[in-house]
């Protein structure tokens, strides 16, 4: 398992140069993996310090073995506490975090863990491998909730004719495996809306968010990943879509904002000053080459700030 265990690294070149790496420094990959680039960045310390975490027991046990030979450790745990887990492994600050949102090749590739609809799977999504499972949400949830789910964390415009057909279908049998769904999905969506694209693509990804509380960790994993920084020390974040990248853009953003008096005010009673600086403007994005290598790249975005 472990040695099957791979998460190629997106943006690579960009995460480096991003994290700025000094090789006596301090950093944290929040969303290990693989360590796909973990161990890059463990390639250029030297009496330096690296910490990995993970939720996913699968990827702690493959990153833990790729990162023994530079001589660091994975922890498991999610990045939403970042902060206890650096200092429960003797880190009170750090040089860089990366956060790598997307869900590793492994992940979706395994077809047992039912994050696929390309397959026939259990429905199950769990990067924890732990707590509700897809299939859980799908057989439980009111038509209203799933309705707001997938139009919310999926931009899915038929969300409410998939949700009732999901209900329909669930009081006839359970939904208890990914072709059971993707079926159900695919009777839901008009003809002409699957040509181009799998009509399934967004209603599990829904899913995915919501068994997972992706979005509640990200809201907090931000705040607490950049306490946790030195001054100087840099947060990068990989996102792969908008919603997610708007909450990191608009994060990064109330972290450079400075004076928030009304600006009818003759001079500045808050005394709020900016806390980071934007790195790069625009996120940065994979290049062609990297694009067709890894096809999984080309939604993501990568966003740095310094802090200040």
């Amino acid at each position: 398992m472990d040695s099957n265990f791979y998460h190629l690294p997106v943006l690579l070149e960009e995460v480096l140069t991003g994290l700025d790496i000094k090789p006596k420094g301090v950093y944290i990959d929040g969303t290990c993996g693989g360590a796909g680039h973990s161990r890059e960045i463990a390639k250029r310390l030297s009496g330096g310090t690296l910490l990995g975490i993970d939720r996913d027991p699968d990827a702690v046990r493959a990153a833990s073995e790729r990162l023994a030979p530079y001589g660091f450790r994975v922890a498991r745990g999610n990045y939403s506490d970042i902060r206890y887990i650096a200092r429960e492994n003797g880190i009170e600050a750090a040089d860089g975090i990366l956060l790598d949102l997307g869900v590793s090749s492994h992940q979706l590739d395994t077809e047992e863990r039912g994050f696929s609809y390309h397959g026939n799977a259990p429905l199950d999504m769990r990067m924890s491998q732990e707590g509700q499972t897809a299939a859980d949400l799908v057989n439980t949830l009111a038509e209203s909730e799933l309705a707001r789910i997938l139009f919310e964390y999926g931009e899915e415009k038929f969300s409410r004719r998939i949700a009732g057909e999901i209900v329909r279908r669930r009081a006839e049998k359970l939904i208890e495996t990914t072709g059971e769904l993707a079926e159900i999905v695919g009777a839901s969506v008009p003809a002409k809306f699957k040509r181009d694209k799998n009509p399934c693509r967004k209603t599990f990804q829904a899913l995915r968010i919501a068994v997972n509380c992706e979005f509640e960790h990200l809201d907090r994993g931000l705040d607490e990943a950049f306490e946790l920084l030195k001054p100087g020390g840099r947060l990068c974040v990989i996102t792969f879509h908008s919603i997610e990248d708007r909450i990191v853009k608009q994060r990064f953003a109330s972290f450079c904002k400075g004076c928030i008096c009304p600006p009818d005010f003759p001079q500045c009673v808050c005394g709020k000053t900016p806390r980071g600086r934007l790195v790069n403007r625009k996120p940065a994005e994979a290049s062609p080459e990297e694009q067709e290598k890894n096809p999984r790249s080309r939604s993501a975005k990568l966003r740095v700030i310094e802090k200040l």
